[in-house]
Parts: structure tokens; sequence; C-alpha cells
């Protein structure tokens, strides 16, 4: 089996592969959409090391192929160009589908807001008919955005937030609440195996931090080892709960293959809270940077808080974050100085 070069992701792999389900996974024809993206590529290689069949479906808008150009040599992995939002033309007959194709960076789908609705609306109604087909049991990530500007700390999944349905944010948001009311429907009508988890901020190698593609964590090392300002939006109080990779990717993994998940919704996510000004400060303490802290005005309808309460996760899964922030931030870092240079342009 072939890794990408990087011991950080081939040991980030191997820790996620210790958990005991996932040999459930072997032999299995499983389709990932935005397989090409952070998460989503990193689920298909876990899944290909598991012994599974994977098709990879991405149309490329935010995913990138150097992503997964390492496994375009192995036997069990297909990669097609497509877009969810439009018909699929998937003859093969899944037993996991697992849909996270989604613009997901605030600055990408507030640029590309049609296609985002798009895709979280048409793209999910496609592969829900596809699991009925194909009786698949499918797995959706939703987010911690449906929870909006948050009045309760920290969130259950029993909390139905506080949402500007037509604010700046909403072409996320509000259509990934749209695709949970579909899923939910779907399993209640039609009994179709489904699970959601709401995924909160995550971080950790091949998280793009170019242009509007990028986010607090990725922004702020890519600028602190090129000696840029740090960029904080707001005074910087606001909070995010960050996630390693494999934490997260565990967690969605656990939801798939443990009965028990069949119909829930779980939170997935760290529920350590940290301000966007202590996590500029540690990232400048952790690369030794010069680089200076800047503050610049707070975009419309940013939440003030995000802290998931993950009882349910505990409770059903056995799942637990395991990675704390200070690791996971030299765990990226060391792959962030390899790749730093990488022409993102040239490898779409």
């Amino acid at each position: 089996m072939s890794h990408p070069t990087h011991p950080i992701i081939k040991n980030g792999i191997d820790e996620v592969l210790s958990d005991t389900h996932f040999p459930i996974l072997n032999d299995s024809e499983i389709l990932v959409t935005g397989g090409a993206g952070f998460l989503g590529s990193w689920l298909c290689d876990i899944m290909l090391e598991a012994g599974a069949n994977i098709t990879c479906v991405d149309n490329f808008s935010t995913g990138l192929n150097a992503h997964i150009s390492h496994l375009s040599k192995n036997e069990n992995f297909k990669g097609l160009t497509m877009d969810v939002s439009r018909e699929l033309d998937l003859e093969t007959r899944f037993k996991y589908i697992l849909n996270l194709a989604s613009i997901a960076s605030p600055d990408a789908y507030q640029k590309f807001p049609t296609e985002t609705l798009l895709t979280n609306s048409l793209g999910t109604l496609n592969l829900l008919e596809k699991a009925r087909k194909d009786d698949a049991t499918l797995l959706i990530t939703s987010t911690s955005e449906i929870y909006g500007d948050a009045q309760i700390i920290p969130t259950p999944e029993d909390y139905w937030g506080y949402v500007n349905p037509v604010g700046i944010r909403s072409p996320y948001d509000v259509s990934k609440r749209f695709s949970e009311a579909l899923t939910v429907a779907y399993h209640r009508q039609y009994g179709l195996d489904t699970r959601i988890v709401r995924i909160f901020n995550t971080y950790g190698p091949r998280l793009r931090a170019d242009g509007i593609y990028g986010r607090a964590v990725s922004r702020f090392l890519s600028q602190a080892i090129q000696g840029e300002d740090l960029t904080v939006y707001g005074d910087g109080s606001q909070t995010r709960s960050f996630t390693y990779v494999t934490d997260t990717t565990r967690g969605i993994l656990d939801t798939l293959t443990q009965k028990q998940a069949s119909g829930e919704i779980i939170n997935i996510g760290n529920p350590d809270e940290t301000t966007i000004l202590e996590l500029a400060d540690i990232i400048k303490n952790l690369t030794d940077t010069p680089s200076k802290i800047t503050f610049h005005p707070l975009p419309q309808d940013d939440p003030r808080r995000r802290r998931p309460d993950i009882t349910k996760a505990k409770n059903i899964l056995k799942w637990e974050p395991q990675v704390t922030l200070i690791d996971g931030l030299k765990r990226t870092i060391s792959w962030l100085r390899r790749t730093e240079n990488v022409d993102y342009e040239s490898k779409t």
C-alpha cells in the first residue's frame, strides 16, 4: 500500500486504524464524495488501509488532486470528477456512502453561495436516492455552523440553533440544516440507515491555507512560517473548539460503523474552548516567528462561541478527542514546513 511521504500523515492513519470497529470496512464498496478535500482524502487513505474499495468523487472546486494522487495506482481506488448536485452516473452498488462534498470555508462559500446551496441540497438528495437504491448506509458530514450564534454553551445536539436565514453565512449553514432535515426525512419515511455528524473546527495536514480557502489555524500557521502578520478578526475574543484531523476522522468512522449510531445526529468536536487570540499566541510561540498580530474588522454574523457537548458521542460511540491542541499544532507545523511552497493552483 502506497502512502503519502510525510510520516505525520502515515502515523495519523495508523492511529485511527487502531480502533477495533474498522475491520468491518474490509472488502466493502464505499463511495466518498468530496474525497479530494481535507477530511475526504484522509478518509480515503484510512479506509483503503482498512481493506475497503473506494470510489472517490470530487468536482475539484475546493479539493486538490495532490491529496489523492498517491492513490492512483492502488487497484482498490477509483477517482471520478463529478458534481454531486447533478445527475450521478455511478453503476457500482455501495455498502457505505460518505457525503463530504461541500464548500466549507466562509470566504469561499460567500464567494460561491449558489454552488454551496446546490451542493448541500440537490447533492444530498442525489446521494440519498443512490443510498436508497443500493440499500446503503449513508453518513453526511454536517457542521457546528447549523447552531449559528449558539445561546447554549456547551451546545448539545437537541439545541435548535440561532441562525440568520438570509445572512452572508446562510448559503452554508442553512443548506446544511436542509441537508440534515432531508436526511432525517429519508430515515423516517423510507427506513434508510442514515447517520449525521456535526463537525466542529477541524485542522491538520491538508487543510488549505491559500486565499479564500484558508481558515484560522491554516491561515495563522502559513502566515507565521512565512513571517507575515497573523490576521485576527475582531478583538480575538471569539472562541472555537479545535479538533485534530485524526480525532475527527475517527469520530466519523465510529459513527459510520457502529450499529447504535443508526439514525443519530452526533457532535464530533473538542470540548476544549480556545479564543482566536489565544490560538494566534500559541502559534507564534510554537513557530518562533517574528510575525506580529494585527486586528481587522469582525465579519458579519461571526459566531461568538463554539464548544460542543460531546456527551452523546461518549455514550453512543465511546468517542472523545485524544490529541491536544499543542500536539496537533506541532504535527501540522511539521507537515506544513515540508509543503509550505506548494503551488495550489497547479495541483487542483
